[in-house]
């Protein structure tokens, strides 16, 4: 059975989300445990299989996958009825792997680089900065609603998802911001949030 291990309120949250949104929470074990917090809290989790006791770490039997790139691709590959992942062979399957990859290689750096304040050229050179960022989902964004077209997808919930956790970094452009809202507006994270709130309770 495909197993995740999370810690709530982490990166990993995001993947439960894509769990609700394809309706396959039967189909995946959850198993919740801890991991090092920026504050100084928490700690590795002899549970967790992942090398380095991060999260969201997915295994599925002896095949382990790690990164939320990799785990969006792996299971709407997986799960092609859900609808949310360009199966191969769709004509939007290069953008769909683009836009997962350019979140971890581009986006999420430069994101913690700005909001940790660290500026050097050779980071722009090679992640680019928040305004090369910005303009990037503004000019995907500027005719249609998500950034594949008409239809949201995992790449809308992968990319929307910092957004939900740093409202105060949203950027101002009208087109991102109702992006963002029609993101989190869907029921999916209502009821994530729900479950995450519990997990943190127990």
């Amino acid at each position: 059975m495909l197993t995740l291990f999370h810690a709530p309120n982490s990166r990993s949250t995001s993947i439960l989300l894509l769990i609700e949104e394809m309706g396959i929470t039967d189909r995946i074990d959850v198993v919740d445990v801890t991991v090092m917090r920026q504050d100084g809290s928490g700690g590795p989790d002899e549970r967790n299989p992942h090398p380095e006791k991060k999260v969201p770490y997915l295994t599925n039997g002896d095949d382990h996958v790690r990164e939320r790139g990799a785990i969006v691709a792996y299971l709407t590959d997986m799960f092609p009825e859900a609808g949310l992942g360009r199966p191969v062979g769709h004509p939007q399957r290069g953008k769909f792997l683009s836009w997962l990859f350019y979140y971890q290689g581009v986006m999420e750096p430069v994101l913690v680089l700005d909001w940790a304040k660290i500026e050097h050229p050779a980071l722009h050179a090679t992640f680019r900065d928040l305004d090369a960022v910005v303009s990037c989902l503004a000019n995907a964004l500027e005719d249609q609603p998500y950034l594949l077209g008409e239809d949201y997808s995992a790449v809308d919930l992968l990319l929307s998802s910092p957004f939900q956790w740093l409202p105060d970094a949203t950027p101002r452009q009208p087109s991102i911001q109702a992006w963002i809202k029609r993101c989190a507006n869907r029921p999916a994270l209502t009821a994530d949030m729900e479950r995450e709130s519990a997990r943190l309770q127990k």
